[in-house]
């Protein structure tokens, strides 16, 4: 199963793909480039079809957990001061996505969409210091009855040049359920109340949809 942003990325890969097979065919003599250029052509087009994958995961829906929005590792637990929205301190949890993980953003917990909101910015790579303030950005609120207000932020990489987000201003989400997509490589925040209780440990790998990165306090 592939995400529905990449279509239009898998076809244009299919179609080179099956090019570069009949051309080569025709125009290339030497058997041992023409394989090379077919085998090339080929898992281009495997990398384009892992990267869109949209594995289908129903998350058992908690009122009293919050899931990793994303699939990767995290590299951030930290109390910070979240000067955007909130402009008061915060737990932060970082996810890392690499190139190879599944790039679709689920909904960490259900609620209400109060805030969504598209940045510019740079492609600084994603685990540094200043990526949550100075890359492409969204941020996004939702209001929980058991959380209060939580915000998540996907953000570009280095690679990555293009953030979808779903959520809208008004819209009831469910927690589990996709909300968008980052291209290539990047980095998902999300911001806790402070002494809610977290689930995870930095370096540990998770699973969008599926691990509890915290629970109501």
């Amino acid at each position: 199963m592939f995400h529905r942003e990449g279509i239009k990325t898998i076809l244009f890969g299919s179609i080179f793909t099956t090019a570069v097979l009949l051309l080569s065919d025709k125009f290339i003599t030497l058997i041992w480039l023409q394989k090379t250029v077919q085998i090339a052509a080929f898992i281009i087009l495997v990398i384009i079809l892992q990267f869109f994958r949209n594995p289908k995961r129903t998350a058992i829906l908690s009122e009293t957990e919050i899931l990793a929005p994303v699939d990767g590792k995290v590299v951030v637990i930290e109390e910070v001061f979240e000067a955007e929205y909130f402009k008061d301190k915060r737990i932060q949890i970082s996810i890392f996505m690499s190139p190879i993980n599944v790039h679709v953003t689920r909904y960490a917990l259900s609620g209400l969409v109060k805030f969504s909101k598209y940045h510019p910015g740079k492609f600084l790579v994603a685990w540094h210091p200043k990526a949550s303030e100075e890359n492409e950005r969204t941020t996004v609120v939702i209001e929980n009855p058991n959380f209060g207000q939580v915000l998540y932020r996907q953000i570009a990489g280095a690679l990555a040049r293009r953030i979808v987000n779903y959520a809208q201003e008004g819209m009831q989400v469910v927690q589990g359920t996709d909300a968008g997509f980052i291209k290539f490589g990047s980095r998902v925040d999300i911001f806790l109340p402070l002494g809610t209780p977290v689930n995870v440990v930095l370096n540990q790998k998770a699973i969008g949809g599926k691990t509890i990165i915290a629970t109501k306090a």
